[in-house]
């Protein structure tokens, strides 16, 4: 049955991320604003996965949880990807240099997940050298593989599949990323083996709220510079080499222990 759109651009601002909630008639009687600190309260009790990139129905519960939460609709019909597209409720995803499509049928998603997209390829061409591979994103439920589950969110816009690399250290690279967004609390990511590849859930307001953050701390910190780890770095040889102090690089960047990895980008401090 196709969805009846009974309240059509509902604008919610959360530091400054902008997202348009579209309501299904069905959903009507539970729609409702959140204010900030409502939003916030949902980014932090949000339950970490305890089966982290194994995928369960719990993680299935989370991923349709936050698409409740944020009213997204399930796109029904080619039709619908479009309008939903010419609303700006969705945003074309084009290739850059550092990321491919590859056999993506829509190519668009919610601006969230776009941003991801940009900022992950970014740090992974860095690290790995080679582009990150878009095999889906927005899917509608009448264009859904035989292998998807019923509950899919790849249907709403917010969840997008990356190609499992040959090389065996540009996995261990994504997945320790990965695992880290998702102990963050800003999205669910699942390595799929039938075809191998990571299938990641992007939470929003969640992920939005999040890089904010980071952006933030860099603008209050014009003294510093932003540097990219290289492989063999440590926090004790980037701190001697900008002649500052590994307790000064985790202050700046929110670390509790010394674990960096090739291609994060790490804040140093000016040397005063």
């Amino acid at each position: 049955m196709r969805q009846i759109l009974v309240s059509v651009k509902t604008y919610v601002y959360i530091w400054g991320a902008m997202t348009k909630t579209v309501v299904t008639k069905s959903a009507a009687k539970r729609v409702f604003i959140c204010p900030l600190f409502l939003i916030l309260v949902v980014a932090w009790t949000i339950p970490v996965s305890s089966q982290s990139l194994r995928g369960s129905s719990k993680s299935l519960d989370l991923q349709n949880q936050v698409a409740e939460e944020h009213d997204f609709t399930y796109i029904d019909t080619p039709e619908r990807v479009r309008y939903f597209a010419s609303q700006g409720w969705l945003v074309r995803v084009s290739p850059t240099r550092n990321f491919q499509l590859h056999a993506v049928s829509f190519p668009f998603a919610r601006p969230e997940v776009a941003l991801f997209i940009e900022r992950l390829s970014r740090q992974y061409m860095v690290a790995c050298g080679e582009q990150l591979v878009i095999t889906s994103l927005t899917r509608p439920t009448e264009r859904q593989p035989r292998n998807a589950s019923d509950r899919s969110v790849h249907p709403t816009g917010m969840a997008v599949d990356l190609r499992y690399s040959g090389n065996q250290n540009c996995r261990a690279w994504l997945e320790r990323v990965l695992g880290e967004l998702e102990q963050a609390r800003v999205l669910e990511a699942t390595r799929e083996r039938y075809p191998p590849h990571y299938h990641v859930a992007i939470f929003p307001n969640q992920y939005a709220g999040y890089v904010e953050v980071l952006q933030r701390r860099t603008a209050s910190r014009s003294a510093e510079i932003s540097y990219t780890v290289r492989s063999g770095d440590s926090l004790w040889t980037i701190a001697r080499r900008h002649q500052t102090t590994v307790d000064d690089l985790r202050q700046a960047n929110g670390l509790r222990g010394s674990k960096i990895y090739a291609g994060q980008v790490l804040e140093v401090p000016a040397n005063h």
